[in-house]
């Protein structure tokens, strides 16, 4: 099927308003989309999109695309522009555009730019951003680098310098646009001497650590690593999403001494790991092991560096020496509940399950009374690989808390591993759908379709999708 875009908007409410087309539209704007879509309340989860398909009920989700279901339109617009039915499928999200909802303007524009059609996919993006949408402008621009236009957008981004999301657009495409310089002396202005944090984001905007990381990038790019480097370390937080750039940046230029020391400062986990990651990766185990395992080292005081060390031993047939790692931690931290689930998992995969029930035993005995079902349940496991199924079922019904609906939830789990799929789902029909999301994905696993998307929309028809823009023909609708 060949075909041309010439307008959106020619595809998007002709279709889905007029013609008679088989589309339940919901009366809700982008504020209520938003909300169903991020809290999964309301409406059919994307697992349990992608289970329907998966279990060829693709019927089942281009129906619900056109009911106000929007993991149901995303999914199938991607299944028909794989067919190249390229205006089918954007004409399933085309009503939810016109809400001008950003989640479904940019899955529209990602899908018009992977076809190609790229002066369609900076329109629908444009409108949201001439809007005013306080998201489009990063997308926007970054979509119009991408495609050669780098001049138009390092200027839009330069007024917006002080929002740190923009400052990174404005940083990645300033070597597209040859304004490396400008960029650099825009972050260099945002960087104060005096300031001082207390932790990421702890200013409004641009602050001056990541103003110093930002420019480090830009540096690293034109090939001044050392002046990068010493940018980095000019910062007081060092790692932002367990990552610290300093250590990354090391060791993609094999400055492995310098790394080796700066990993070795007290308070500088993160470096330990990817100092770690990257000896594992060329080879050197035993040296990956010593970053962890040194005396005082990041794995004696620091639950987390204590799981990757576990972590690595595990994948390199050191199975018992992780354990160890993990109960000693465990033994360390009794509140951490966390540390017990990594050792009873970590059990579990090495083939030694009695040795985590022991350990589960130990700290009921410490504590002189029955488990609370928050650490209980990471029993139920190790007791089915040690005694089956139905010991882990009978005992989990036993505890006080067995007949809650929490409880459900990991005795459905353990039977439905066992392939025991129907009475999986009687034990969560009988707590009044609190597992709805659950229960729905057993019930499609079973070929009852009807009776999962029941559940999930509580049998109630969601009410009429209404655009929220000025309809006109010769306008988008976002």
């Amino acid at each position: 099927m060949s075909w041309e875009i010439t307008h959106i908007s020619k595809i998007s409410m002709v279709s889905a308003w007029c013609q008679g087309r088989a589309l339940w539209c919901l009366a809700v704007d982008a504020t209520d989309l938003d909300y169903r879509a991020r809290t999964r309340s309301g409406c059919i989860p994307p697992e349990l999109v992608s289970r329907l398909l998966e279990r060829g009920h693709a019927d089942v989700v281009e129906l619900q695309a056109g009911r106000g279901e929007w993991f149901c339109a995303l999914a199938w617009a991607r299944v028909l522009g794989e067919q190249g039915r390229e205006a089918d499928a954007l004409e399933a999200l085309a009503p939810y555009v016109a809400t001008g909802w950003w989640t479904a303007v940019v899955a529209a524009a990602e899908l018009l730019e992977g076809w190609g059609h790229i002066d369609e996919a900076i329109e629908v993006s444009q409108t949201r951003m001439e809007a005013g949408h306080p998201m489009a402008l990063e997308a926007y621009t970054r979509l119009l680098a991408r495609h050669g236009r780098a001049e138009e957008p390092f200027a839009l981004l330069v007024p917006h310098v002080d929002d740190w999301l923009l400052a990174t657009a404005l940083v990645d495409i300033a070597p597209v646009a040859g304004r490396e310089e400008e960029a650099a002396a825009l972050l260099a202005g945002r960087i104060r001497a005096d300031h001082c944090c207390d932790g990421p984001w702890c200013c409004r905007g641009l602050d001056s650590d990541m103003a110093l990381g930002l420019l480090a990038t830009l540096r690293e790019r034109q090939g001044n690593i050392d002046e990068a480097i010493a940018l980095l370390r000019r910062r007081q937080i060092t790692s932002i999403n367990s990552r610290d750039q300093l250590a990354d940046m090391l060791a993609r230029h094999d400055r492995i001494e310098e790394l080796h020391a700066y990993a070795a400062l007290d308070g500088h986990e993160e470096a330990a790991q990817q100092l770690a990651e990257l000896l594992e990766e060329e080879g050197d185990v035993d040296g990956a092991i010593a970053v962890y395992g040194q005396a005082d080292g990041p794995a004696t005081r620091d639950p987390n560096s204590a799981y990757e060390l576990a972590q690595l031993l595990a994948r390199h047939g050191r199975g018992g020496e992780a354990i160890a790692v993990m109960r000693a931690q465990a033994d360390a931290h009794h509140s951490d509940d966390w540390l017990l689930q990594a050792l009873s998992e970590l059990c579990l995969d090495q083939g030694r399950p009695a040795d985590g029930l022991a350990h589960l035993d130990a700290l009921d005995a410490q504590r002189g009374s029955e488990d609370e079902w928050e650490l209980f349940w990471m029993r139920l496991p190790l007791i089915a690989a040690c005694s089956g199924v139905d010991e882990a079922v009978e005992r989990a019904r036993a505890h006080p808390e067995g007949t809650t609906w929490y409880a459900a939830e990991h005795i459905a789990h353990l039977l439905a591993g066992a392939r025991r799929t129907e009475e999986a789902v009687t034990v969560l029909q009988q707590h009044d759908h609190r597992n709805s999301h659950d229960l729905a994905g057993y019930l499609v696993d079973l070929g009852r379709v009807e009776e999962a998307l029941a559940i999930i929309l509580q049998t109630s028809p969601p009410p009429p999708l209404v655009p929220t823009t000025h309809l006109r023909s010769d306008e988008p609708p976002f």
